[in-house]
């Protein structure tokens, strides 16, 4: 019986699946440990984003000064400004900060589940078009939920999202690791 591999080319990656096999065992065991603790896990996904608006708001004083005119020199240096005061904010109260994302988080889903339930209704004739609305009131329900326990949520709901996305990276990448291995 012939192997549906036979004639392929060896992925250079092959040899690497042991790496991959790694990351994601890394990646599971953060994973654990932020679900263990989701308000230490909230505020250091919080402490990453202040980190993220310091340095863009540094860019863009860097860039407010490579422009002409006093107009636009203006404007990237307010925006700098409001950059670094945000990513301030995120250090010196992150409980606070963590309550702006989450309803920001909140907002963001109900918009793209109703954008989604939009999209999918206009697909209708199209075979699988209840897949893209199902996902749309999956997502907006998901925002709704958040906004109504808000802001109380807001210890937990940011952590509770880095750590289910750290364990599902851990479990594909050591599934594609072992994937690649055979």
């Amino acid at each position: 019986m012939a192997n549906i591999y036979d004639g392929m080319p060896e992925s250079p990656l092959r040899s690497k699946w042991v790496w991959f096999v790694g990351l994601g065992v890394l990646l599971l065991i953060c994973g654990l440990i932020a679900l263990s603790n989701l308000l230490m896990a909230t505020v250091a996904s919080v402490f990453y984003v202040g980190m993220l608006m310091l340095a863009g708001g540094v860019i863009y004083l860097i860039h407010a000064f490579q422009v002409r005119g006093w107009d636009h020199v203006l404007f990237w240096a307010l925006s700098g400004v409001l950059y670094v005061l945000a990513g301030i904010c995120a250090f010196i109260n992150p409980i606070l900060t963590s309550a702006a994302l989450t309803l920001f988080l909140a907002i963001a889903l109900l918009i793209a589940g109703v954008f989604r339930v939009f999209v999918g209704r206009r697909m209708r004739p199209l075979k699988g078009w209840g897949w893209i609305v199902a996902s749309g009131v999956i997502t907006a329900l998901a925002g709704f939920v958040i906004a109504l326990g808000w802001p109380v949520n807001s210890l937990w709901i940011l952590g509770l999202f880095l750590a289910v996305d750290l364990i599902i990276q851990g479990w594909t990448m050591l599934a594609f690791g072992l994937g690649i291995r055979s």
